[in-house]
């Protein structure tokens, strides 16, 4: 039992519509969200915890999840009775700080993690106002996907221009340089997504070779560089050259 819900296997069927078409109202809450002061927020619907949103998002039943800190109340109550997942055609971006383990050794904890902080609200900044859902913050790196009931047939599209929002707001754009050293990487292709979890403990996630293959991109992409598969640069009509 879950929240007084029983938890149910959902059909494939039901999981493919729901992350291919969602709902026009979760959308349209989702870029209300979006746009409240932020701080933390829910990695599904946007619905800020803290800040000056956060009593609003609470009147509506949003709060943060005892059971899982990153979800609302709404989305995870959602995410762990309707358990289930389906493969569908989504991007995937991976971002995290190059260098990262000699610059943890030339600071002090609390500087570092202040650092890495300031990396994670960067980061979520860049994919919530990109249409992306953040899969997990990994250390000093970021996972995020991008599916079309969020980001609708531009998936591709929208992960690239995350991708581009986040190094700029790493400070790659500056004549300074960064304030702190990011490479990402970008793919798209088929992947299952969906819940799996036991109990009250639930995670919603991608599985398959799309998901390695962004991650070995993001591993030999350069400081401030992203680099892109051939099948995001077609789907996002960029360029082959």
């Amino acid at each position: 039992m879950t929240a007084g819900k029983p938890v149910e296997e959902f059909s494939e069927e039901f999981w493919r519509e729901f992350l291919i078409k969602g709902s026009p109202m979760e959308r349209a809450g989702r870029r209300v969200f979006g746009k409240l002061p932020h701080g933390p927020r829910c990695r599904m619907c946007a619905a800020p915890f803290e800040g000056p949103g956060a009593p609003l998002m609470r009147l509506i039943g949003k709060r943060r999840s005892e059971q899982t800190p990153h979800w609302c109340t709404s989305c995870f109550t959602f995410m762990s009775t309707h358990r289930g997942g389906a493969e569908i055609e989504l991007t995937f971006l991976f971002a995290d700080v190059r260098g990262s383990t000699p610059m943890a050794e030339r600071m002090v904890s609390g500087e570092y993690r202040q650092l890495i902080s300031r990396f994670y609200e960067s980061a979520a900044e860049a994919l919530f106002d990109h249409d992306g859902a953040i899969a997990q913050f990994i250390g000093d790196g970021v996972a995020a996907f991008f599916i079309p009931a969020l980001a609708g047939d531009q998936h591709a599209a929208r992960g690239v221009e995350a991708a581009q929002a986040l190094l700029r707001a790493t400070g790659h754009a500056d004549p300074d340089g960064p304030w702190l050293p990011v490479g990402a990487g970008v793919h798209t292709g088929p992947a299952w997504i969906g819940t799996v979890g036991a109990g009250s403990r639930t995670e919603f996630t991608a599985l398959g070779d799309t998901v390695n293959t962004t991650s070995r991109l993001a591993s030999a992409a350069h400081a401030g560089e992203i680099l892109v598969s051939a099948e995001t640069a077609r789907a996002a009509g960029l360029d082959p050259g």
